[in-house]
């Protein structure tokens, strides 16, 4: 028996929870037509597998048709959804998890012109900041229909074998009742608190008189909406007294904050660069004055955080669902004494980012994450050892190294650093993404237990990859930045990697000209303002830093804001020149001719990066397939057996920004997925 806090069972009503880890409901995007289908079920599956006490699925399932899914949701309004969480909810049995889903009606947190086109409802007409519709207030019809939507949907999931439901009250509907600052009806269902929590316990009743006893019920909800004109802590305990009395539900799943603003959401769910389990010691407030089963999540990327959770009473379950899906093993490595080996979460938050702009949900760092079907968390052992030589030790390198060296191949890697990291080791000098560089960390641990071998200060050329008699060359060289991209002064500017590695100085009068929309640009702006100098950013884009997305972007914001940085959109810079000792910055635009001008002192240009390929080229004809990738059987994951040269001595590849200027999860994947069938 382990002694670990983490792997104690955990008595839930009549349900035995093999241990104290569970993630949290989280709507990952994977759905089909709003069903969760074979990658759905593949995705919780697999961390059924490895150990988790609990799955709970979906974030949220939607019960009405006027709840329409701004990001994939499952529909949980349809019948036909019973079959598929079924085939789910028996699977994950198999292995052992319990399975849960969590239920919704979105309220305003949508739009009028998803879906069916029904007018959003809310207890109020007031818009919510995030989605931006405008809703309809409640009538009495829509309240009841509604409430039957929750009942029929809440035995849809005991039909599929679920264990139970938990409900959504933290920004969608339920909590759009709860708040003064979202409900203006008149009673029964506004006014007093009861009033305001009448709906919610007339689902509550209603779902156990349909589903019965013997179905867990639980809410998740919001304790503090720390909003002006929300319900605040006091009024929160006194929600959460209300619910264990009532007797109707068996757990609570406390949250802390509101999510109808960028800004909002990201301290609910806080990102990289932001302190650990902040709401934890609040979820313990509630469980102590509560007595209830007490679920949380927020940020406990780690097991030294859960385990102290758990350790100190805080709670009875805690959520690790963003480190879940950088390491669905967490568990299964707990047990076997391998903690040193799950793979950690950084914070990037480029799951939930991607979630928000209407793409699946991905792991910055784990390419297998959302592709279970195709892609392998655990990497087969070859038949045959080959031998590879990788040049590059960036996230794309580092990756092919991994891989390579799971798969039992004699792996040498050359670097021209004297550290790993490429660009993470750039951007992982910024205080606000420092946690980046787990992503080099964890891989060259691996890389060292599976005997890769590493020459560092050692530029490759084709002298010394040929010496190695390889089987296969991977170039794995990143990129450098590209900035010339004017029509003049191309050799006035400086580019942000000059500002972020401290080659560069700030100067006192800054434009930066960023014309790529990444963290880079956002990055160099900080090290700039906080140098004192006055600072402006400038951008063709209708909106800037386009591939932060929003919840990365908002500690940012709130830190060039206070520094008073100005954002100019619509603008870019065509030329730069001399003129009294300064700098003349020449506007252009897409949309027609302007004439707008700048006199600065310094010029900072972000346009990404031009591949590094002179040794891709230098190395093609000696290779097999001359650099070739044959796409269909990359897709398919099957092994490359392309040959245009019969006197070539080895396969040739190249991955990441050594191909073209891409992120971190796309450098990843190109090895994954490469070196996985090597």
């Amino acid at each position: 028996m382990s002694h670990d806090p983490l792997l104690q069972p955990y008595q839930l009503k009549h349900l035995t929870l093999r241990n104290r880890i569970l993630t949290t409901s989280h709507e990952p995007a994977y759905p089909e037509d709003g069903m969760p289908k074979d990658l759905y079920r593949a995705y919780h599956v697999e961390r059924a597998k490895a150990g988790v006490a609990l799955t709970m699925t979906a974030g949220s399932a939607s019960v009405s048709r006027d709840s329409p899914p701004v990001f994939n949701n499952v529909l949980a309004y349809k019948d036909e959804v019973v079959g598929w969480l079924k085939d789910l909810t028996d699977e994950c049995h198999e292995h052992g998890a319990a399975v849960m889903i969590q239920l919704t009606h979105l309220g305003r947190r949508t739009r009028w012109d998803k879906a069916d086109w029904l007018p959003v409802v809310s207890p109020s007409h007031r818009r919510e900041a995030a989605h931006r519709a405008f809703p309809k207030k409640l009538e009495d019809w829509d309240i009841e229909r509604i409430i039957k939507d929750y009942i029929d949907a809440a035995e849809r999931m005991k039909a599929a074998g679920m264990d139970g439901l938990e409900l959504q009250a933290y920004g969608h509907l339920m909590d759009q009742f709860w708040s003064p600052l979202t409900n203006e009806l008149d009673g029964p269902y506004g006014g007093s608190l009861d009033n305001r929590l009448r709906f919610t316990f007339d689902i509550l009743r209603g779902i156990r008189q349909r589903c019965g006893e013997d179905f867990i019920l639980g809410v998740r909800y919001t304790g503090d909406e720390d909003l002006p004109g929300g319900f605040g802590a006091r009024e929160g305990l006194d929600i959460s007294q209300r619910l264990k009395n009532s007797g109707l539900v068996d757990f609570l799943n406390v949250v802390k904050g509101h999510i109808d603003t960028d800004a909002g959401l990201t301290d609910l769910i806080p990102i990289q660069g932001m302190r650990n389990s902040p709401h934890l010691d609040f979820a313990g407030e509630i469980r102590a004055a509560t007595g209830m089963a007490t679920f949380h999540a927020a940020k406990i990327p780690d097991v030294a955080t859960a385990r102290h959770a758990i350790a100190s009473g805080k709670v009875d379950m805690v959520g690790m669902t963003r480190a879940h899906m950088t390491d669905p093993h967490i568990v299964r490595k707990l047990i076997e004494k391998r903690e040193e080996q799950i793979r950690p979460c950084v914070g990037a938050n480029y799951c939930l980012d991607r979630i928000y702009q209407g793409g699946a949900a991905y792991c910055i760092h784990n390419a297998a994450t959302g592709r279970e079907t195709s892609m392998p968390h655990d990497i087969p052992v070859a038949t045959v050892k080959r031998k590879v030589v990788i040049i590059g030790t960036g996230p794309a390198g580092l990756e092919a190294a991994r891989v390579a060296g799971e798969r039992g191949h004699d792996v040498t890697v050359f670097e021209v650093a004297d550290k790993p990291g490429g660009q993470v080791r750039l951007t992982a000098v910024s205080e606000r993404r420092r946690e980046m560089i787990s992503i080099i960390d964890w891989r060259m641990a691996q890389c060292e237990r599976l005997g890769v071998k590493f020459r560092f200060n050692t530029w490759a050329n084709t002298e010394n990859v040929m010496a190695e008699g390889p089987d296969v060359v991977i170039v794995a060289t990143g990129g450098l930045p590209h900035t010339e991209v004017l029509t003049e002064g191309n050799e006035l500017v400086v580019s942000s990697w000059d500002i972020l590695s401290g080659d560069v100085k700030p100067g006192r009068n800054v434009l930066i000209f960023d014309d790529a929309g990444d963290h880079a640009a956002l990055q160099a702006a900080e090290v700039i303002a906080r140098s004192g100098a006055t600072l402006e950013i400038v951008t063709p884009d209708r909106a800037f830093a386009p591939e932060v997305m929003a919840m990365n972007l908002v500690p940012y914001m709130r830190s060039l804001q206070d520094l008073n940085v100005v954002f100019t959109v619509t603008y870019r810079v065509d030329s730069v020149h001399r003129q009294d000792g300064k700098l003349l910055a020449v506007f252009g635009s897409d949309y027609g001719e302007v004439n707008k001008q700048r006199i600065v002192d310094q010029v900072v240009i972000n346009h990404g990066t031009l591949p590094l390929d002179d040794l891709y080229f230098e190395l093609r004809t000696h290779s097999k397939n001359g650099g070739a990738v044959e796409h269909l059987d990359l897709i398919a994951g099957h092994p490359q057996h392309l040959e245009t040269n019969p006197a070539g001595r080895f396969q040739l590849f190249r991955i990441g920004d050594a191909v073209a200027a891409r992120n971190t999860h796309a450098a990843i994947y190109d090895a994954l997925r490469l070196v996985k069938d090597l």
